[in-house]
């Protein structure tokens, strides 16, 4: 019997042996993974970046973990970032196939493809377009200051009470983008402005979440009826939308005379017939994609920036009086009146900075074997760049770890982008709606501010400032009091 079970012993620790995942060599060090599921239960499933921390902490700037019995590399600090994405950035530029996030679009759209043909066709269309369409020209202006009134409406309406603004600020960038997308805006509470940020909001939480990672370091469990099928119940919701409004879209299109984004893909289609990527399904998932981007960071900006701005109302008033002296007989914003406004400008950035929007950006895949900072990476490795790493990082920031709108300001009070600001990541893959986040976030705190107070509820207790994780960082809910300012 004691034979038997030294045998049985002997056997397990053999199999545990030949199962637990090996790094190749020179490549970045990292803890001891276990059999199946690799490092994931040594982080923490609810907010990864914690235990991220402490790895850095441990083994340095570079490291790696499994993820199930997948290889990943945890980049951090700005030097090994920029080597990586920047330096050698076309070697980083892949996206890693077959995890959660792949599997719920399908492989379709941009944003999650893998670096190639696809991706390279769409992603220049993309760009192309949405600067023809006046991403930083004065067609833009217009309809982000025309979707400004209707947050002035709804503001106007909680004179005298208290406003959660989640619902608004989602509800206003929606409707930025579906105008640039589909020349079309939704009133707050039709069916596509409920149904659709219900489901990018849900699944924006699950695709860095717990489930999520469990669902990618244990491949058999994914049929399973388990809470990340709602992603996949989610973005259907949303394809069935998107795909209605394109179909309708379409009846009304006048080939040659694009209005928008769909109209423009239409003709390019047509003009490169079966010789390219381009299709009406690639197109759904590609609106889906940039409506999904648009939405979501700008609205959880706006929602954090307005958060620190009512804790920091030394930092609000010296902004108001900017403005107004800025903007000093003119009836409304525009964008160029950001080089007159260096405070407002350095506000926002910091915003941005500690909003860490996308904290470990969207994981990348190497597309050849490589290096960084010495280590050997083969191709096919999956990358994960930790921003947060970078947005408070100790020496390249005056106050790395305070909102301090002074860390984008130089001795003489003038604005000065960092090198280390990369809200949007960097390199190939870096966000092609930079241009209009930037416009959307300026036009809409400035006009805001300019007409309006934000105050903390005396009733709602001490603000919370701990952040939400999830693919992008939101705040804790909260209400806010709007007041009239009376001198502007």
């Amino acid at each position: 019997m004691l034979i038997s079970v030294i045998i049985v012993c002997i056997c397990i620790c053999f199999f545990i042996f030949k199962l637990q995942p090996r790094r190749p060599k020179n490549f970045p060090p990292g803890p001891l993974a276990l059999p199946v599921v690799g490092n994931v239960l040594q982080l923490s499933l609810s907010d990864p970046l914690k235990g991220f921390d402490k790895l850095r902490s441990h083994y340095g700037d570079v490291y790696s973990i499994f993820i199930g019995s997948r290889p990943t590399v945890i980049l951090n600090g700005f030097k090994a970032i920029k080597e990586a994405i920047v330096t050698k950035g076309s070697d980083f530029a892949g996206r890693p196939q077959k995890i959660y996030i792949n599997d719920v679009i399908n492989g379709k759209g941009v944003m999650f493809v893998d670096y190639g043909a696809n991706w390279k066709e769409h992603r220049r269309f993309a760009v192309i377009t949405l600067r023809n369409f006046g991403m930083g020209k004065t067609s833009m202006e217009d309809i982000i200051h025309g979707e400004i009134q209707y947050i002035l409406k709804t503001l106007e309406n909680s004179i005298g009470t208290t406003i959660s603004p989640q619902v608004m600020f989602h509800n206003a960038a929606s409707n930025i983008i579906c105008q640039v997308l589909f020349n079309t805006r939704y009133e707050y509470d039709d069916d596509f402005i409920k149904v659709v940020v219900r489901c990018l909001t849900e699944n924006t939480k699950h695709a860095n979440g717990a489930w999520a990672m469990l669902y990618d370091s244990i491949p058999m469990i994914r049929n399973l009826p388990l809470p990340f099928k709602d992603a996949f119940t989610n973005y259907k919701t949303m394809w069935t939308f998107i795909n209605n409004l394109v179909t309708e879209h379409l009846k009304n299109r006048v080939p040659g005379e694009p209005r928008d984004f769909v109209d423009c893909y239409m003709d390019e289609l047509e003009k490169k017939g079966g010789d390219s990527t381009f299709s009406h399904e690639q197109l759904i998932h590609f609106t889906i994609d940039l409506h999904n981007a648009g939405t979501d960071t700008a609205s959880n900006t706006l929602l954090t920036g307005f958060l620190y701005l009512m804790c920091y109302p030394d930092v609000q008033e010296r902004c108001q009086q900017e403005i107004d002296q800025a903007l000093e007989g003119k009836s409304q914003a525009s964008f160029e009146d950001r080089h007159n406004m260096p405070y407002v400008q350095a506000m926002i950035h910091e915003v941005q900075r500690i909003a860490n929007i996308v904290p470990l950006s969207v994981f990348h895949n190497t597309t050849k074997d490589t290096e960084v900072m010495g280590f050997t990476i083969p191709n096919g490795t999956m990358i994960i760049e930790n921003l947060t790493s970078v947005l408070n990082e100790e020496g390249k920031w005056k106050f790395p770890h305070d909102f301090n709108p002074e860390n984008f300001l130089n001795e003489q009070g003038e604005f000065v982008k960092q090198e280390a600001f990369m809200p949007f990541s960097a390199g190939p893959r870096m966000c092609p709606g930079e241009a209009l986040a930037r416009m959307e976030l300026f036009l809409i705190m400035v006009t805001l501010l300019r007409k309006y107070k934000f105050i903390w509820p005396e009733d709602a207790g001490k603000p919370d400032l701990t952040l939400v994780y999830g693919i992008t960082m939101t705040t804790q809910p909260y209400r806010m009091r709007v007041q009239v300012r009376a001198i502007q």
